[in-house]
């Protein structure tokens, strides 16, 4: 059994001169949750416009369960960035109307949405129309309407924008869950948080080229910790004159949201030998080796070119004229 669910190899994609996807290639397992990360205008969506047959790559070759997303469209859910719901319609009959065009009966359809707006904690919005839904649950709605039909391969591009932190948690569950019965997962996001909780793989793509395909194991693992928390016993002062002098330490900051000194190392050494020898220097109520977090990897990556997520680009501005 092909257990190959989504494969790229060699995608390019150009919008006249400019360059929005470079050369990209991966694959997803069925059964993964494969987190696609990067900043804005870095070519995700674009990357997940073809991937769905929407827009068509100018070189390389893309299979979707396999074939292309147009042959397996009934077996992909499919939630874009750009929302669209029939305003004047009730919620029952819009979700009425997107399991029919997935071939779902009726009767079958009208438990499924009821289980659905349960599930996502929207129980007595049935017969409202969509319109007059807070922009969170029309982004809920919209979600039950790509999961109705219960894919196997399920499509995400920025499913936490917008959202509160009740619902992100709320839907990060729901695709916990889909995670666990299975369901082949490909989202993009900007929020590290889910990213880090939820994935299996992570894509990171910066100026439409891809920067970085792992698991999360293998991103801790390559990615080495450099960063030593430790919570003086003593006083900051004194603690501080202590510290100077042990050696392998390339920065040291105060942080008040941690209590403690956080303490970069150079390259090479050894984060366990390092430890002992802060130990040594002064009293310590705490010393531990910090993670590297995904926004870590990101910055270490893209470094400067881009400030977080929050820059804009004129890739994302043809992606959006070409959507």
């Amino acid at each position: 059994m092909n257990n190959l669910v989504i494969q790229l190899a060699n995608v390019n994609k150009r919008f006249g001169a400019l360059h929005a996807v470079r050369n990209v290639s991966f694959e997803i397992q069925r059964g993964q949750v494969c987190g696609f990360l990067g900043p804005n205008g870095a070519g995700k969506s674009t990357t997940i416009r073809m991937v769905m047959s929407i827009l068509l790559p100018d070189s390389g070759v893309i299979n979707v369960l396999g074939g292309s997303a147009l042959d397996a469209k009934d077996r992909i859910g499919y939630l874009p960035e750009e929302r669209g719901l029939y305003r004047k319609m009730r919620v029952a009959d819009f979700l009425r109307f997107m399991a029919k065009l997935k071939g779902i009966s009726r009767a079958d359809a009208d438990a499924r949405i009821r289980s659905w707006l349960e599930r996502v904690e929207l129980p007595n919005v049935s017969q409202k129309r969509c319109e007059e839904l807070s922009k969170g649950m029309q982004q809920k709605l919209q979600f039950i309407g790509a999961v109705l039909h219960e894919p196997p391969l399920l499509i995400l591009d920025e499913p936490f924008s917008g959202l509160d932190p009740v619902n992100r948690r709320l839907l990060s569950s729901v695709v916990r869950q889909l995670k666990e019965s299975g369901t082949t997962i490909l989202f993009s996001t900007h929020q590290m948080e889910q990213a880090e909780d939820l994935c299996d793989q992570v894509l990171l793509i910066h100026k439409g080229e891809k920067v970085l395909d792992e698991t999360m194991s293998q991103i801790h693992s390559r990615f080495d910790p450099r960063t030593i928390l430790a919570q003086p016993a003593n006083s900051i002062d004194a603690a501080t004159q202590a510290l100077k002098v042990v050696p392998g330490i390339e920065s040291m900051r105060w942080s008040l949201e941690q209590k403690s000194f956080e303490i970069r190392l150079l390259e090479g050494v050894d984060p366990q030998h390092a430890m002992v020898e802060i130990m040594r220097a002064t009293p310590l109520r705490r010393v531990e080796l910090q993670r590297a977090t995904l926004d870590d990897v990101f910055v270490k990556l893209v470094g400067d070119s881009v400030t977080k997520f929050e820059a804009t680009s004129a890739t994302e501005q043809v992606e959006a004229n070409h959507g």
